[in-house]
């Protein structure tokens, strides 16, 4: 399962950019995205969808880069989820805003799964990684308790991570899909939480987190020497490649259990400049087409292009005892966007 998990911000850095400028880059994504993605096939048939987690923050213009990205959507070639970036924070406000932007995304656009209630839900990702106010100087959050306040309004799963080598990365857990739940009072309680494997249900007010690989690049070394942190960043400066590749097959994040699903997170910053020829010219072809490659021997390796939400289905089926076909718990728990007309 491969899913490319978007900190999608047209005005970047901090909404500093002319609308000019943002409309210029979603532009770009709007033409090209879907012209890469429609030339690659999973082992189901499926295209590669992205992942956008559009910042919620009103500077960073919800209101007019959601109705723009909607088409992308709704001929399935992305889905939105939620990401925030917010500082000197309180529980109440943090909720006041994931519930204003779920509701936008999902009662105005249509544009959030929802479950067999009808209830929204979504996927995070929390901006400069500070989930539960996990940095050491307390800035870029402010609530220690972020994990109920996202469990009230919603969220089903954090995607957060890896964020070495920044030091709001879980120290207890590495390449790992997890359950966490809140340490009243307390910052970092992303740190502390139980493995999720088949048969391990979540228990009361526990959110899944699931990881990307995270590893040392042996064979990429700075000046010749130092190997290259593998953190699951796809940008310029490191764009993906079949070594990489390898090295995000080779950690073999799964749920014990059922080890023959193999879950592979990916994390960019989409709308720069300096990431988007990683991301839609030639390094992502030549990535998409050794992935496929390595697809041709079924027995082997069979490649399923996922949203966040649907590693997430997935990831709940396995925890469930499913063995199947992956393809088959996409929408397990949380079904398609209801704009969604094209799910192929």
């Amino acid at each position: 399962m491969i899913a490319i998990c978007d900190h999608y911000e047209p005005l970047s850095p901090g909404a500093s950019q002319s609308l000019e400028t943002g409309d210029t880059r979603v532009k770009r994504w709007l033409d090209e995205w879907p012209q890469l993605a429609a030339q690659y096939k999973d082992s189901d048939g499926r295209h590669p969808r992205h992942s956008i987690f559009f910042p919620a923050e009103e500077p960073e213009r919800p209101d007019r880069y959601i109705p723009m990205v909607k088409p992308l959507v709704a001929e399935g070639w992305a889905e939105v989820e939620v990401h925030l970036h917010h500082r000197n924070d309180t529980a109440s406000n943090l909720d006041r805003t994931l519930r204003e932007f779920r509701n936008f995304l999902f009662q105005e656009q249509g544009m959030l799964g929802s479950n067999n209630n009808g209830e929204a839900g979504y996927a995070f990702i929390h901006g400069n990684w500070a989930l539960c106010n996990s940095r050491p100087d307390g800035d870029w959050c402010g609530v220690n308790e972020e994990i109920e306040v996202l469990l009230d309004t919603g969220c089903y799963v954090d995607y957060t991570f890896p964020s070495i080598p920044s030091p709001t990365q879980p120290k207890r857990f590495c390449n790992a899909i997890y359950w966490a739940k809140d340490i009243k009072g307390q910052p970092r309680s992303h740190e502390h939480g139980r493995l999720a494997k088949v048969g391990r249900e979540p228990e009361l007010r526990e959110l899944l987190l699931i990881q990307g690989p995270a590893a040392l690049n042996w064979k990429k070394r700075k000046g010749g020497i130092i190997p290259r942190i593998e953190n699951a960043d796809l940008c310029g400066t490191n764009p993906p490649s079949s070594l990489r590749a390898d090295l995000w097959l080779k950690q073999h994040i799964h749920i014990p259990g059922q080890p023959n699903w193999v879950f592979i997170k990916l994390h960019t910053h989409g709308c720069l400049e300096g990431n988007m020829p990683a991301l839609l010219e030639e390094p992502m072809k030549n990535t998409l087409d050794y992935l496929t490659q390595l697809a041709q021997k079924p027995d082997e390796v069979c490649l399923h292009f996922v949203s966040a939400r649907e590693m997430y289905n997935i990831a709940r089926a396995a925890i469930a005892g499913k063995s199947d076909s992956p393809n088959n718990w996409r929408d397990y728990i949380y079904k398609p966007p209801a704009c969604m007309k094209n799910t192929a």
